[in-house]
């Protein structure tokens, strides 16, 4: 029997999963990501992660058949290439792939992908998107962004990197000092995504502006998207500010995507989701009232839920 690997790295914590040859799950792993230490030291201890995983079910590097690995980042999915990480701004011009298989053997498939181009094969193959050949991968969390299934392939551009849709512009903010990793600012991504939006909220907080979202998280310097919903909740002026800024944005960003490629089904996937309607509701209701063609548009939550990333992940090698 051999085995395979599915790793989801995102900004704040990486998945591993080991399934059998017949894809069956057999164990999973969950580490913090840690966005300061080199590319290097970063892979390496996702490497001493997959030997520990191994071990633990008394299997070695011998025992498995390829990796797959689902990345926050622009790959070069032909070579196997990082090149730049938007919310892990360390992992640059890496040639990952390569790296990997001067560390654990050429005789492994090793596969490198961006993750939402893996969550949206493993929604396709498994999940929601199994009865639509077109549909949108929105993966909604500390970042924003979007893979395509078109004619029930995964479409990845000239490059690899096609869905990046979370960094095109919205002309606003275009003299902001606060960006995301990917250097322009005024992308969506900064506007809407659940780690950027904390910089609108200590902005407002720190021109003056009253708030309960400090105290809830025992700190400013200790905020994020979860105190501003919970802020929500309590009925903050602050926090509905932030919360309909996000909307906003996100309203407009996958009306654009509907306009430029006419696809009509958007399946999210992400920490986002438990916002739920006070995020969602807003949000169709906004897209609906851009969309003056009576046609239907669907917005679908993804059903693997945090498992579609080491899922869709294995699945690369297929």
């Amino acid at each position: 029997m051999k085995y395979l690997i599915g790793i989801d790295v995102g900004g704040t914590k990486i998945a591993f999963g080991l399934f059998d040859e017949n894809k069956a799950f057999i164990a999973n792993k969950k580490i913090d990501s840690d966005a300061s230490i080199s590319p290097e030291n970063f892979f390496d201890l996702i490497v001493d992660v997959i030997h520990k995983l191994l071990k633990e079910q008394q299997l070695t590097i011998a025992d498995v058949l390829g990796i797959g690995i689902g990345l926050p980042s622009y790959v070069h999915f032909k070579d196997g290439y990082i090149v730049k990480t938007g919310s892990l701004p360390k992992l640059h011009h890496f040639p990952l792939k390569s790296y990997l298989q001067e560390k654990m053997g050429n005789e492994i498939k090793i596969v490198i992908d961006n993750d939402g181009h893996a969550g949206a094969l493993a929604e396709y193959r498994y999940g929601v998107g199994k009865q639509y050949d077109n549909f949108v991968y929105c993966p909604v969390s500390t970042g924003i962004s979007s893979s395509f299934i078109i004619n029930g392939e995964i479409f990845r551009g000239s490059y690899g990197w096609s869905g990046e849709s979370g960094h095109m512009l919205t002309g606003n903010n275009l003299n902001s000092k606060k960006v995301c990793g990917c250097d322009n600012p005024g992308c969506f991504n900064s506007l809407c995504s659940g780690k950027m939006i904390v910089n609108s909220v200590l902005e407002w907080i720190e021109s003056g502006e009253d708030t309960i979202i400090t105290a809830l998280a025992g700190g400013i310097n200790y905020i994020t998207a979860e105190h501003i919903d919970k802020a929500f909740e309590m009925d903050d002026i602050l926090a509905k500010r932030a919360v309909e800024q996000m909307a906003q944005y996100m309203a407009i960003w996958l009306f654009n995507i509907y306009m430029i490629l006419n696809i009509n089904c958007f399946v999210f996937s992400g920490g986002l989701l438990s916002m739920g309607d006070k995020l969602f509701g807003r949000v169709k209701a906004l897209f609906n009232s851009y969309n003056n063609i009576d046609y239907p548009v669907y917005f679908l939550e993804a059903k693997l839920g945090d498992q579609s990333g080491v899922i869709g992940a294995m699945e690369l090698l297929f």
